[in-house]
């Protein structure tokens, strides 16, 4: 059975429910827009479907899915006296261990989905789709986010339990700056 953990087997999960549900947003949201783009007329129904799946799947993502699948979860946090935006970043204690196939299944879609995204986007602008260009922007921004974080949670959970502390330590300042803006710089620069 050893040779089989880690393996892309629904089976195999920890948290079978979780993943379930954390799969079944992200793929209803693509398949929604799907078939919103082939076969309806109806673009502001689809649009509202697929951006509810969206918001759920982020929420879900962020806040459940990644805290029970891989142990780390992440936010954002403002200084209410300076306004400045810090992302804080959690994992789970060293002593959880973290099930290989959940982590597979989860890594594995947050880095495809938001690749599959941006596919429907080129689909969409070789077809003159422009209207639904704008769900697709939607979807890789909210996409791609989750993956950052996550990605920036995992690097930085191996530090500390919160690496957001961490970076608060001498020279971390630009790193922090960094880390919090990211997102910002990456899909709201306008083109710049």
């Amino acid at each position: 059975m050893d040779s089989q953990q880690g393996a892309l087997s629904w089976r195999l999960s920890a948290h079978p429910l979780t993943l379930g549900f954390f799969l079944a947003f992200r793929l209803a949201s693509i398949f929604t827009y799907l078939f919103g783009l082939w076969f309806s007329s109806n673009f502001i129904l689809i649009f509202i479907i697929v951006i509810l799946l969206l918001a759920a799947d982020f929420y879900y993502c962020k806040n459940i899915a990644g805290r029970r699948l891989v142990g780390l979860r992440w936010w954002n946090e403002t200084n209410p006296e300076t306004g400045e935006q810090t992302w804080v970043f959690e994992s789970a204690d060293e002593t959880r261990q973290i099930n290989a196939t959940d982590s597979r299944f989860f890594w594995l879609t947050i880095y495809v989905v938001p690749l599959l995204w941006v596919f429907l986007a080129i689909i969409a602008i070789v077809r003159f789709e422009f209207i639904w260009l704008s769900l697709v922007v939607i979807a890789v921004i909210l996409c791609a986010t989750n993956g950052v974080a996550f990605s920036r949670a995992d690097k930085f959970g191996n530090a500390s339990s919160l690496a957001g502390s961490a970076l608060n330590s001498s020279g971390g300042g630009a790193v922090r700056r960094f880390a919090g803006n990211m997102a910002t710089r990456m899909f709201f620069s306008g083109g710049r």
